[in-house]
């Protein structure tokens, strides 16, 4: 079966970052070699907001094939990380020119093995309902032995703070997010749905 890889390369074909000119080679290997299938001339503005960078990912995810979800650049961060992550996109950050690592990280993604990626789809992710506000649910982890935990779902979203607001569906309030709420100088207001389950709500002045 044919494996694909996207790889975001400079003018130099080396990695870059995706605020320099280069552009987006998709690789597939076939037969035991690698050969490039298109390519698209891409770079952000670091002038861009939040809604231009959502549309620029949205032109790369709609640029790549439905199999493919490994996306390689020399440095990948913010909200094209987010939005990359949202889409179960496998993200390498990696230094060097594609010949030096294509079969490496093939080999890697190849060793996570089939299961990995389908726990990970298992893992609830925050929903956009509107520009800047997100909506997630983490009753069923709370719930069942799913293997995952509240701050693995929630955590990671908090940190990279690009959001208005979030709304939380849970049926407890975890332990560990008051204390992160605390230290992040986030305001947050609960809200009683029914007996077993409550709404948090955590916004912030502006987004980041």
């Amino acid at each position: 079966m044919p494996a694909d890889i996207a790889v975001f390369v400079g003018e130099n074909g080396r990695t870059a970052s995706l605020y320099e000119k280069g552009k987006i080679v998709l690789y597939t290997k076939t037969s035991g070699k690698w050969k490039v299938q298109k390519e698209k001339h891409f770079f952000l503005e670091k002038s861009f907001g939040m809604r231009e960078l959502r549309n620029k990912m949205e032109e790369v995810k709609s640029f790549l094939p439905q199999g493919c979800n490994i996306f390689v650049g020399l440095q990948i961060t913010g909200l094209p990380y987010f939005e990359l992550e949202k889409s179960n996109f496998s993200v390498w950050e990696i230094e060097g020119t594609p010949c030096q690592f294509l079969d490496h990280v093939l080999e890697k993604e190849e060793e996570n093995g089939l299961q990995t990626r389908v726990n990970k789809g298992k893992l609830p992710v925050p929903q956009e309902i509107s520009s800047g506000c997100y909506r997630i649910s983490i009753k069923e982890i709370q719930g069942k032995n799913t293997g995952f935990t509240s701050k693995q779902a929630l955590l990671p979203f908090l940190k990279k703070g690009l959001f208005y607001s979030l709304e939380i569906i849970c049926s407890h309030i975890p332990p560990w997010l008051e204390t992160e709420l605390i230290n992040s100088r986030l305001f947050w207001e609960v809200r009683t749905i029914s007996r077993n389950e409550m709404s948090v709500t955590i916004n912030k002045r502006c987004c980041g």
